[in-house]
């Protein structure tokens, strides 16, 4: 039985292990979504064209492995912001969209199943 209770304590450490920190999961994204000026802020982060906050560039670091695995490190808050930011920058801000795709995935690869992650798919 104490054999049982170990494993089973390894794979939710091994699980937990695989997700984003939940550091950000209380971001608040509203804020971000509903300011032009500071979402685009942190699209110039992102592109490397602007300073980043401390939390731009933790995001910035995530961002290409999030497009490569349709955000599969992400727990489900993260995924429901991701979701929000990214809509947004695609309404707003479409040009600078299609440059952060080119940079995070250069050859298209994962393009199709991040758009469908993206729908919510």
């Amino acid at each position: 039985m104490k054999t049982v209770i170990v494993f089973v304590c390894f794979i939710v450490i091994a699980y937990a292990a695989e997700k984003y920190s939940s550091k950000y999961d209380n971001f608040d994204v509203d804020t971000l979504t509903d300011n032009d000026r500071l979402l685009k802020s942190y699209v110039n982060c992102f592109l490397d064209k602007g300073r980043c906050t401390a939390e731009g560039s933790d995001f910035k670091k995530a961002l290409p492995e999030a497009v490569e695995t349709s955000c599969g490190k992400c727990t489900e808050k993260q995924k429901v912001n991701i979701r929000k930011v990214i809509k947004a920058i695609q309404q707003k801000f479409p040009k600078q969209w299609e440059e952060l795709v080119k940079k995070n995935d250069p050859t298209g690869k994962h393009r199709a199943d991040f758009d469908k992650f993206i729908q919510g798919s």
